[in-house]
């Protein structure tokens, strides 16, 4: 087995980090190729993601520079997820392992040694996991560990403190791409795969350059997109809740039937509050099913997740 690795590095708009990041693992890949641990023909693919500046620019420039640099360029946007994917699936067939990371050089560059090591073990999924959030604000904090927990608590399999920086084996690429749908969650699919796991911990750094991709909009549309495409929980959920409603309407009910009977005036207040909640339950109930049935009706339209327009690799 040569051990060839892949790095994939999805990056949307990261004119500002690229220089920095493509330098530092652009030392990292020859210090681990003279360690004699990955094959010399290992390589960092860097995914545009429909950037509007001069991120792919910068990619062509690395590759016709350096070899150890390969590109994708989709055709447009269509986010982290599936611009990760895009670059995992172009190289499935070239690498024996691949590793993601992100671009902003938050994710521990030294952890990639801990990682190769576990694979050189033969483990087949690796998870670079953080190992405290003591620099995250309160509400980062907060937002982050109660996002783990509901995915948990919906029934989704999550490694807690975990994003997308692992390494996969060619075995787990492979059975990834037997994954088809849609709407991606790959935090939640990777668990699935099975075969041999391991974690590395590693501390997570500042954004080196530039403005963070996920923005409070973006990281609650992530949050919603990976519960509901792991479980149908919420939906019973609901089935449970309208039950409940149904008793509390029996008992308010038989307590207004009472009152009348003692010559008790029932009150105006209550009414009102029975319409609101019922009202903003029906609401909310519409809007959970209405969220699975959009997810259904794209999946049967089966269109593509990535359409990439150039591959830039030499051997």
């Amino acid at each position: 087995m040569e051990n060839r690795l892949f790095v994939v590095i999805p990056c949307y708009n990261e004119e500002e980090v690229l220089p920095e990041t493509s330098r530092r693992i652009s030392e990292k890949m020859r210090t681990l190729i003279s360690a004699g641990k990955i094959a010399e023909n290992s390589r960092v693919v860097l995914v545009n993601d429909g950037s509007r500046d001069k991120t792919w620019e910068i990619i062509r420039e690395l590759h016709e520079r350096d070899s150890l640099f390969s590109g994708v360029n989709l055709s447009r946007n269509r986010g982290h997820q599936n611009a990760l994917l895009a670059g995992l699936m172009s190289v499935k067939d070239l690498a024996d392992m691949t590793i993601s990371m992100d671009a902003d050089l938050q994710d521990d560059i030294d952890a990639i040694d801990e990682m190769v090591d576990c694979y050189l073990e033969g483990c087949d999924v690796v998870y670079g996991v953080r190992s405290s959030r003591e620099k995250d604000s309160f509400f980062k904090r907060f937002t982050a560990e109660s996002f783990y927990k509901l995915i948990r608590g919906m029934g989704g399999e999550v490694v807690f403190n975990h994003a997308d920086y692992r390494l996969l084996s060619r075995r787990a690429l492979l059975a990834l791409s037997e994954f088809g749908e849609t709407n991606l969650f790959l935090r939640g699919i990777i668990p699935m795969l099975g075969f041999k796991t391991d974690i590395v911990t590693y501390e997570r750094g500042e954004r080196f350059a530039g403005e963070s991709k996920y923005p409070l909009k973006k990281m609650l549309a992530f949050a919603i997109e990976g519960i509901t495409s792991l479980s149908a929980k919420p939906m019973r959920l609901i089935f449970t809740l309208g039950v409940l409603m149904l008793l509390a309407a029996f008992i308010i009910l038989v307590a207004a039937f009472v009152r009348i009977l003692t010559g008790a005036a029932t009150g105006f207040v209550w009414i009102s509050f029975s319409i609101w909640a019922v009202g903003g339950l029906i609401l909310t109930s519409l809007g959970v099913v209405g969220e699975y049935v959009g997810k259904i009706y794209l999946e049967t339209k089966k269109r593509p997740r990535f359409i990439v327009e150039s591959f830039l690799h030499r051997d």
